[in-house]
């Protein structure tokens, strides 16, 4: 029977739990889609990610829906969707107050007033775990661009309490400078023999584009900044004066961006203020991604010439948040090459069901949702009752549910105890539990379990079928 087979793979595999959603590897289901307008590809782009939504909804699970840096895929936006559990490798930051959800990536914080107190003396601290996070100290962290010939200082003052690693947001970072490597341990070494080498073979000039990049975050005083662009603080790796015609530049706002606001240059922390709300504060999850939807619009087509000739007279379909205007598509009065918009989509199927069941599980065992469990429900009989489970099975199995299916019901006829079905039962994680025990030989009703919802109620066998669908809905 399914159900042994079931329960016995879940005895021997989760019990303990191992940790389902460790591994980053998982299978995706592609969808890539291809439009014949930016306009249409957006239409597109939102009826996936409803559709994706709808999914969501179905397992009644709460999730996250961030907005998202699209990486090296590319476009210009993007959505990724979570699970928040404490197992997951991702942090996803969301408002308390209002709708704002974002990937670390691309989360953003409101800027509160700086602190820095430019009549006080500033002590420069090294950098690292060990960094005291004492008042008026500053700090520097470094990065190295890929080509080796930038080198990026991001100066800023350590943050009391703050936990948790790197305390610099390299993704704000490479905003500003995009080919930075994140990864890169020893920067400033890795620069300096870049430029040593140059010199070592006999060419006097620095490599071609060698320069110091100094981001002041913005809560350092302006007292600094003066002395930052000087160099003089903390030589790079030796005490030799730095070569004369090294390009040095320091910048205290994002000028590659239209607003110019100050660098804020640290990972966002529990309790921020929002960016999007007066009032709302900051959390900070651990998630597992189990979906993303990227709008690329031409980022492929372009390079790659994907065009599609339309012919005369063609009319564009209307996007639904259009319909009604005032002026009505023009027929094309010629036949016209346009650039095919493009997106990409995908959910992680596989590691779904194991988020879901790392989730919801609990001491006893999982709690599937009723879209993915083996079974909607489950009839145990205690001992001498099995005559009367049958009754139940046909009577649960034949109905008609409001569903609008019949109900999906397993009978477990095995010859184990009784405890031994109940206990497989809540491991293998059925919604829905029907005890057939011994009020079924006075009143023909059964005991209803489900756990997640903390329910054990006697329903008499004819109002059996739509106390559980009730219940179902909710699951």
């Amino acid at each position: 029977m399914f159900a042994d087979n079931l329960a016995r793979k879940y005895r021997d595999e989760l019990r303990p739990r191992h940790g389902l959603l460790r591994s980053r590897e998982f299978s995706m289901k592609d969808l890539y889609t291809f439009d014949l307008s930016s306009k249409l590809a957006l239409v597109t782009y939102n009826q996936v990610r409803a559709a994706y939504s709808r999914l969501f909804d179905e397992l009644k699970v709460r999730y996250l829906v961030a907005e998202a840096d699209s990486g090296d895929i590319g476009g210009d936006l993007s959505h990724e969707y979570h699970f928040p559990t404490s197992m997951g490798e991702d942090h996803i930051i969301s408002c308390r107050s209002c709708d704002y959800v974002a990937n670390e990536e691309l989360a953003e914080s409101a800027l509160p007033p700086a602190t820095g107190n430019s009549g006080a003396t500033w002590s420069f601290v090294s950098s690292g775990p060990e960094t005291s996070p004492a008042k008026n100290t500053f700090t520097v962290w470094r990065g190295v661009s890929r080509d080796r010939s930038t080198l990026i200082n991001v100066w800023y003052s350590p943050r009391e309490g703050f936990q948790g690693g790197l305390e610099v947001n390299t993704h704000a970072v490479k905003s500003i400078v995009p080919g930075l490597d994140p990864g890169v341990e020893n920067a400033a070494l890795l620069w300096a023999q870049a430029i040593e080498k140059n010199i070592l073979e006999g060419q006097e000039a620095l490599p071609q584009g060698a320069k110091i990049v100094n981001l002041v975050d913005y809560r350092l005083p302006s007292s600094l900044v003066a002395t930052i662009e000087s160099g003089e603080i903390d030589p790079l790796w030796t005490n030799s004066p730095l070569p004369s015609s090294l390009g040095i530049t320091t910048s205290t706002t994002a000028e590659n961006k239209s607003d110019g606001q100050p660098l804020n240059l640290l990972r966002i922390s529990e309790g921020d203020a929002c960016p999007r709300c007066k009032d709302g504060s900051l959390k900070i999850e651990k998630a597992i991604e189990l979906g993303h939807a990227f709008y690329l619009g031409a980022r492929y087509s372009d390079p790659m010439k994907a065009v599609v000739t339309l012919p005369a007279g063609y009319i564009e379909p209307e996007a639904p948040a259009t319909e009604g205007s005032a002026q009505a598509p023009a027929p094309l009065k010629s036949a016209q090459q346009v650039q095919m918009q493009m997106g990409c989509y995908g959910i992680g199927v596989s590691r779904l069901i194991g988020a879901v069941a790392e989730t919801l599980a609990d001491e006893k065992g999982l709690n599937w949702p009723r879209v993915i469990a083996p079974y909607e429900a489950v009839v145990i009989p205690a001992r001498g009752q099995e005559e009367g489970a049958v009754d139940v099975y046909d009577a649960l199995a034949g109905g008609r549910s409001t569903l609008g299916d019949a109900l999906d019901v397993v009978l477990d006829d095995r010859t184990n105890s009784f405890p031994w079905k109940m206990q497989d039962a809540d491991l293998v994680g059925y919604p829905i539990i029907v005890v057939v025990g011994r009020s079924w030989k006075n009143s023909k009703s059964c005991e209803v379990q489900c756990r997640r919802l903390g329910i054990k109620e006697e329903i008499p066998l004819g109002g059996l079928s739509a106390y559980i669908d009730k219940l179902l809905v909710q699951l």
